[in-house]
């Protein structure tokens, strides 16, 4: 009697602790619900230009849409603040010039950095793109791998700090070197849940990001390098004491508490009879 109501409260708990895990699980993060614009991006004050090399690199935060003004053949860079526990996707369109101004296919490449330069890898999407002779724009996608809060120095992993963008074409016919293109960049970020949390921290976040909107080339006025501040998570660098391997830890004990008792209850034997009961006759 006692093991038929011990398994359905089990059962019970398990149901509750896996529904919990996966609500905390699948909320996003602040950057991520930060208020966009009807278009689906946070445009306020969105930087309007694009950096020449990673030192001139201009700084956008998560979830504007940034916009430039270039020539094909331009390398155009900005740079944006990912902190561990995100998955960050990275869009980039390019709006082509007229397709009777232009000879022929464009090859276009979206390529992700972060704060040591280092090549970060695309888990998938589209980072290479051919734009045809006809097209009108071309748009290319690159989903991060998850933002590690500690890696292993001979590690690649990434890492929170900076990220930088690059943006630019790979292969086109030699006459269309030159024509004015329109380029937009957007990088948003989910957060990946405790499944990913590590028990290491980074003392600083690999190269912090200048002021969105703000090139991170040196002060003429100077001869000092941009202040690198301003551009973080909304809640600072990995502020952010909560993460769902707390309800799976807590859950974890709990259930196996309720284990503890309903195996105590399976293998303990029949009960004996109370002290007051008469004996049995034979």
């Amino acid at each position: 009697m006692r093991t038929t109501r011990i398994l359905p409260a089990l059962l019970a708990g398990l149901a509750l602790f896996a529904s919990a895990g996966t609500a905390v699980a699948g909320t996003p993060s602040p950057s991520a619900s930060s208020p966009r614009s009807a278009d689906g991006g946070d445009d306020a004050g969105a930087p309007t230009e694009a950096g020449t090399d990673f030192r001139t690199a201009t700084a956008v935060a998560q979830g504007q849409r940034a916009t430039a003004s270039a020539s094909t053949g331009d390398y155009l860079y900005w740079v944006f603040p990912a902190d561990a526990g995100q998955n960050v996707t990275v869009d980039a369109t390019v709006k082509l010039p007229e397709s009777a101004t232009r000879h022929g296919a464009a090859t276009w490449q979206l390529d992700i950095y972060d704060g040591l330069r280092r090549r970060q890898a695309c888990r998938y999407g589209s980072q290479t793109r051919v734009a045809a002779p006809d097209a009108t724009s071309v748009t290319m996608t690159c989903h991060l791998r998850a933002v590690r809060s500690w890696a292993e120095p001979w590690a690649n992993d990434p890492l929170p700090g900076s990220y930088y963008i690059r943006l630019t074409v790979l292969d086109l016919p030699q006459q269309d070197l030159g024509l004015p293109v329109q380029t937009e960049v957007q990088a948003a970020a989910e957060d990946s849940g405790g499944s990913h949390d590590v028990g290491g921290r980074l003392a600083a976040p690999l190269a912090p990001a200048a002021a969105a909107g703000v090139s991170q080339a040196a002060d003429s006025s100077t001869s000092q390098p941009a202040a690198a501040t301003a551009v973080e998570p909304e809640d600072g660098w990995s502020s952010g004491w909560w993460s769902d391997r707390w309800i799976w830890t807590a859950g974890g004990g709990v259930l196996g508490a309720l284990a503890g008792i309903a195996g105590y209850a399976l293998t303990r034997g029949p009960g004996r009879p109370s002290r007051g009961a008469p004996a049995g006759r034979v």
